[in-house]
């Protein structure tokens, strides 16, 4: 489906990430696996990678520093020449109430979620446009657009990609390249297994279909909006949350 195809996924050492690198793999594409902290755990993506029987190396980003990023995309460019699909997965969280928020924590949240996917297309732009080809897909949230209590910059992060999505899609839709985010509601990661019995009912409590999502049902959509099925699709925010927004 993807074959011949280079992909680069921030944040893919863990969690949704790590299954959207899986699956575009297993799938025939090239993947950059892009982290910040865990070398360790990059390195264990990539051999499940080829344990599957797909291929991938992973690279080292910041993806919130403008210079990093730059060298990140100019480093896959010399090696590979070429980017087919970006997904702008990296993000955070430094939860708290508005009146409790520091101004560290608002900012560390918006320079990772919205200003590294920032960094990542204003340095693959000019690649998209001279290839005139190119799926971008950005990983936003149900919290970008119902909002969420003690999530104030992660929501406003989060719908700023909408934001950022929309306007990239119609800027570079003249040369073939297709700019799509998709939203998660509830989805089985670390952070929910943190949460206790109690908690998770409550909030599955608010999904019609009564369950968590999985890593790989987002994993699933990305494939969709990166392969040529979806050729025609571009601007558009997809709800992978069990009715949770409907």
């Amino acid at each position: 489906m993807l074959e011949g195809k280079i992909a680069l996924v921030t944040g893919a050492s863990r969690g949704i990430g790590r299954e959207i690198a899986l699956t575009l793999a297993k799938n025939g594409a090239f993947v950059i696996v892009n982290y910040n902290g865990s070398a360790q755990r990059a390195e264990e993506v990539v051999k499940a990678i080829r344990e599957a029987g797909g291929d991938g190396v992973a690279m080292q980003c910041n993806v919130s520093d403008f210079s990093e990023s730059e060298k990140l995309v100019k480093n896959v460019i010399a090696q590979y020449g070429r980017v087919d699909i970006l997904v702008n997965n990296a993000g955070i969280t430094r939860d708290n109430l508005i009146m409790r928020m520091t101004e560290a924590d608002y900012d560390a949240v918006m320079d990772t979620n919205l200003k590294g996917a920032f960094n990542m297309i204003r340095h693959l732009s000019r690649f998209f446009l001279k290839q005139r080809s190119g799926k971008i897909i950005n990983i936003s949230s149900v919290s970008g657009i119902m909002g969420n209590a003690g999530q104030a910059n992660y929501s406003a992060s989060k719908a700023g990609l909408i934001g950022l999505t929309k306007s990239l899609a119609r800027e570079l839709a003249s040369r073939n390249v297709c700019v799509n985010a998709i939203a998660p509601g509830l989805i089985e990661t670390e952070m929910t297994d943190a949460l206790s019995d109690e908690a998770k009912e409550n909030l599955k409590s608010l999904v019609p279909l009564g369950r968590m999502g999985r890593p790989q049902d987002v994993a699933n959509m990305v494939l969709f909006l990166a392969g040529d099925n979806a050729d025609y699709i571009t601007g558009q925010v997809l709800h992978v949350d069990g009715g949770m927004v409907m």
